[in-house]
């Protein structure tokens, strides 16, 4: 072994002693390239996610019931936009633009969330995304608030404090549904069937086929295995879906007394592998509407960048 290969290893071990301590990694601390791209990954997917997520929601804007729904959900989507932008930053601290990140996601080498490529067919749904899709997430995120990343932990712990109100606006839309009309009461019902299995399958894959999640956990980037987390929605969602008198659209869910969970049936794998493919029902029309976004603003963050530069000029004008 040379003496780059010793000094490594001694850099490597320092760095696992360091999070083994609950110490947090920062930006300027030395990192394991595969640590440094794992976290680049995860956060530029998790910035692509929030950004995508606007565009289902969006189409609502125009048609919610009400001047308050219309408040409510702009709000929604503002912060949303909001959480992106806090994801973005937090990942150019890893050595990558945001440019470069841009340019990974519309060419379709990044990811983002699978559940934002189904489509919202009627306003339940948006009570549907904020309760399921929503809760998900905090599920998820929740624990990314001790990511062994400081950056990262920083930033999710004001995007989990939001993130609580948008889940009790989606579930409070989804409550005032049940209790309406049978015509409502059936809109509910519905979103609830086809959101139900695609949000599972927001956690990923299971653990046993997760290429990343044991690594993840040993660098404490995340503190709870896919299924753990698919586990934890499941046991608090449920009683939820009871107290609306919905019902959770799977025959095999019941509550297990040996194990104090609920058991639930298989996912549709191949379901989920063809939508993050691709092949989804929204995948085209939602990363198009993103690139026609971005290079409709490209005048914008032209012009920002000119006027940038006449100000710098005028004050390196002014300095002579």
């Amino acid at each position: 072994m040379g003496v780059v290969d010793r000094e490594f290893e001694k850099l490597e071990a320092a760095f696992q002693a360091k999070v083994e301590a609950e110490q947090r990694i920062e930006p300027k601390d030395w990192m394991p390239e595969k640590y440094r791209q794992t976290l680049i990954r995860q956060m530029s997917q998790h910035a692509h996610s929030e950004v995508v997520g606007m565009l289902p929601e969006g189409n609502w804007l125009t048609r919610a019931p009400s001047l308050k729904r219309k408040a409510i959900l702009m709000a929604k989507i503002q912060d949303e936009g909001g959480h992106g932008l806090y994801l973005y930053s937090a990942t150019e601290t890893l050595g990558i633009s945001r440019d470069q990140m841009f340019d990974q996601l519309h060419s379709g080498k990044a990811k983002y969330s699978s559940i934002f490529n189904y489509p919202t067919l009627n306003w339940a749904d948006i009570g549907a995304i904020g309760w399921l899709v929503d809760g998900a997430a905090i599920t998820n995120q929740i624990a990314l608030c001790r990511c062994s990343y400081g950056p990262y932990a920083r930033a999710m712990i004001r995007i989990c404090k939001e993130e609580s109100f948008h889940q009790r606006q989606g579930y409070e839309i989804m409550m005032t549904m049940a209790q309406g009309t049978e015509e409502q009461r059936d809109m509910a019902q519905d979103a609830l069937n086809r959101w139900w299995w695609p949000t599972l399958m927001m956690f990923g894959p299971n653990d046993s086929n997760s290429a990343h999640s044991a690594q993840s956990m040993q660098w404490k980037i995340k503190r709870q295995s896919n299924d753990e987390l698919r586990q934890k929605f499941v046991d608090a969602t449920v009683p939820q879906a009871e107290f609306l008198n919905l019902r959770i659209p799977d025959d095999q869910l019941k509550w297990n007394e040996d194990r104090g969970h609920y058991d639930f049936g298989e996912i549709d794998w191949e379901e989920f592998r063809n939508v993050v493919k691709g092949n989804g029902l929204c995948n085209r029309e939602r990363l198009q509407a993103r690139v026609d976004a971005h290079e409709g603003g490209r005048w914008v963050r032209e012009a920002a960048l000119a006027h940038a530069r006449k100000q710098e000029a005028r004050k390196a004008a002014a300095a002579a």
